[in-house]
């Protein structure tokens, strides 16, 4: 027997995910959709037309919307559901995902929270209650009246806040913030994005806001998402997006360039493709690429960038997940797109950077400009960002050590260029 889910945006029904009797996926989008001349497709990936799309085509966008490795099997056991079930999954958590759209049983009408109905902030038990909690059972998944999705490898979870204090969502909220705790295996990672992060932004690059917190001895991260906006009267309204994986119909599991997904010429041929202003965001593309290698962040997949569909048109998305991933010997050097061919720092020279200009479709002058220009901010910078951090409950020590590391890595990577 076929089953379906009304993937619907702004309560407006886009198409039908269905999964039929064989546990095959597909999609189609629903006749009214297509009717109305402004309706967008819902990936970049997925073109409005009337003909249903395969597992292969459309798999890509809706498994994208979960978690991934470690995290999905945990959620898969907590749901009591198979990892490989992407419909499962989406069937139990598909109630707040990034961007507009909300995946809920057929015929179901969205559900507005009422303008009277305000969670319950978590008292600091709560708070610890969860972060003990998204190890074994990432999302909160199985918890009663939460469906809640994210993609990515690292445990989290979305909230809301109320005034200005951490609530779990009332059933059919759209959520505000994303609360990520440390990652358990590796010393200090709550200090580590939070320092990367805010030193992006204050290096000049659109990042997604971020803030540290600790309750008790606990830490953990609050990021305001960027796929919502919160208009003067406190309601909340969802904005489309999707990473570049999503957006090339490249499945999760292929997030790696070296396993087949997006490399950063595909990522500069997106963005001139679908970004209303592509000469601006080709070049918020190249600063954060430099910006990544100087950093240590090995780990900027193709998931790890994303379009933004605003009312104006789309734009690459503020960035998110930035951590100095070199800071970890346990964890590969290699990027995870490499940059003219060459996958780690002691690996760059001018060449490699002017390979990597023709392959971003840039000029080589400006690319060793940005080079030059990235690297003395970020030495201007990671001092300050990291003494701006210091606070009660944070590692100090460790934020000097990151700021020490960029710094080192900054100097050396503005000799790459001569």
């Amino acid at each position: 027997m076929k089953r379906a889910l009304d993937v619907r945006w702004d309560g407006r029904l886009v198409g039908h995910l269905t999964q039929d009797e064989h546990g095959e996926l597909g999609f189609v989008y629903a006749s009214d959709w297509l009717a109305q001349v402004d309706a967008p497709a819902l990936s970049a990936s997925l073109p409005r037309r009337a003909e249903p799309f395969t597992r292969r085509e459309c798999r890509p966008f809706f498994s994208g919307l979960l978690p991934e490795e470690g995290q999905r099997d945990a959620v898969a056991q907590a749901l009591g559901v198979s990892r490989a079930n992407d419909f499962a999954i989406l069937d139990r958590l598909g109630g707040d995902v990034a961007g507009a759209i909300q995946l809920l049983p057929t015929g179901s009408a969205t559900r507005d929270t009422a303008a009277d109905q305000r969670p319950t902030p978590l008292s600091e038990d709560g708070l610890i209650r969860v972060l003990d909690a998204l190890p074994t059972r990432p999302l909160l998944a199985g918890e009663d009246g939460l469906r809640l999705s994210l993609a990515g490898a690292q445990s989290k979870v979305p909230v809301v806040l109320v005034d200005g204090a951490v609530a779990l969502p009332i059933s059919g909220q759209p959520t505000t913030h994303i609360l990520k705790p440390p990652i358990a295996r590796f010393s200090a990672t709550t200090e580590n994005e939070a320092f990367v992060m805010r030193l992006a932004a204050a290096v000049g690059l659109d990042v997604a806001p971020v803030e540290a917190r600790s309750v008790h001895d606990r830490t953990f991260l609050l990021i305001r998402r960027y796929d919502r906006s919160i208009d003067d009267a406190g309601g909340v309204r969802r904005i489309h997006q999707e990473d570049f994986c999503q957006a090339l119909g490249v499945a999760p599991e292929t997030k790696y360039a070296s396993e087949g997904g997006p490399t950063f010429g595909a990522c500069f041929a997106l963005v001139r493709r679908t970004a209303v202003r592509p000469a601006v965001d080709v070049l918020k593309l190249l600063d954060a690429a430099i910006f990544n290698l100087v950093v240590g962040n090995a780990d900027a997949h193709g998931k790890n960038f994303s379009i933004l569909y605003e009312a104006q048109g789309a734009r690459l998305a503020p960035l998110y997940d930035l951590l100095a991933t070199v800071a970890y010997p346990e964890l590969s050097p290699q990027l995870a797109m490499k940059l003219g061919k060459r996958a780690t720092l002691a690996e760059m020279d001018a060449r490699a950077w002017a390979a990597f200009a023709a392959e971003a479709g840039l000029g080589w002058p400006l690319v060793r400009r940005r080079v030059v220009e990235i690297c003395a901010e970020v030495s201007a910078h990671s001092s300050g960002v990291a003494s701006e951090l210091m606070q009660p409950g944070l590692d100090e020590a460790a934020l000097s050590r990151f700021a020490q590391l960029v710094r080192d890595r900054a100097e050396i990577c503005a000799v790459t260029v001569q």
